[in-house]
């Protein structure tokens, strides 16, 4: 009963009613007053704290004074972060590939099996002290074959065109399939050293093959990206740089008009998507635009 009566008495306090008044202190007049209890200054208190603490919150989540709490993550730095991971990552890649690259010469010298580059056991590190220049007996037959073909075979130049005894066309005569339908940003500049044009397209977007020929280098660059480089007929060269991704490999035969690149900005020269497009005859860059029709 004793228990019960002491809770009473205290429930009850909580309730008693007091009177807070304000007086002036030279005339003692009454100024305000104000009539309380303990409960409502209780929630009154719980109230403001629940008020201030929202107010914080807003302000650190939602405000730039969020930077100066200790331990809290600056957005700047882990965007810093994630490129520097990124170019690294990329770094990796390309040395990846660049070690692939050097082992399968090595094998092509000794006579070994290729790599291909979804092959994991890949060497992290060549030794170019164990590189032997060895040749086979079918490599021995094949350059007495190549230069019994070709000991007798005259080039004659004619102007811009380079003309063969044996087939007696020149460029001009050639019909060039459009690689990409695109405006040309970048025209052909042998002073700059630019050696071809700038065509640019939209993401995705199909390259062609100006002529008929074969892939002889389908490979990946830090400064061009992804690049692809066909041969065909004449002693012509076609180059195609800054691709997203390939449609063909070395080796493959490829027909005028046939896909095999894919549009991007791959490599660090790149400022947008478009391809960048050489021509080059005898070993001498040559303007594109004069031998095919872009517009």
């Amino acid at each position: 009963m004793a228990t019960i009566r002491k809770k009473e008495k205290w429930y009850h306090k909580l309730r008693n009613k007091y009177r807070l008044i304000l007086f002036n202190d030279k005339t003692f007049e009454e100024r305000f007053s104000f009539r309380l209890t303990r409960l409502n200054v209780i929630v009154l208190l719980v109230s403001l704290a629940i008020v201030f603490s929202s107010l914080n919150f807003l302000l650190i989540a939602y405000t730039p004074l969020k930077t100066y709490v200790p331990g809290y993550p600056d957005v700047d730095q882990r965007r810093g972060l994630y490129r520097l991971n990124f170019r690294a990552d990329s770094l990796m890649n390309d040395i990846k590939m660049k070690n692939l690259y050097i082992e399968n010469i090595k094998r092509i010298i000794n006579n070994e099996t290729i790599l291909d580059s979804s092959d994991e056991n890949i060497p992290d590190s060549i030794g170019y002290d164990t590189i032997t220049n060895r040749k086979s007996v079918e490599d021995s037959l094949f350059r007495l074959q190549f230069e019994k073909e070709t000991r007798y075979n005259l080039y004659a130049e004619n102007g811009e065109g380079f003309q063969t005894a044996s087939s007696g066309k020149s460029i001009q005569s050639l019909n060039f399939f459009k690689p990409l339908d695109g405006i040309i940003t970048s025209k052909f500049n042998l002073a700059e050293k630019h050696y071809g044009i700038d065509i640019a397209a939209s993401h995705n977007d199909a390259v062609k093959s100006v002529l008929d020929g074969t892939v002889i280098l389908a490979n990946w660059t830090l400064e061009t990206g992804y690049i692809l480089v066909i041969q065909h007929q004449q002693n012509l060269i076609s180059v195609y740089k800054h691709n997203a991704t390939l449609l063909k490999q070395e080796g493959d035969l490829v027909k005028a008009g046939d896909p095999i690149a894919i549009t991007g900005q791959s490599g660090e020269l790149s400022t947008g998507p478009h391809l960048h497009f050489e021509l080059w005859s005898k070993g001498k860059p040559v303007d594109p635009q004069k031998f095919i029709m872009f517009n």
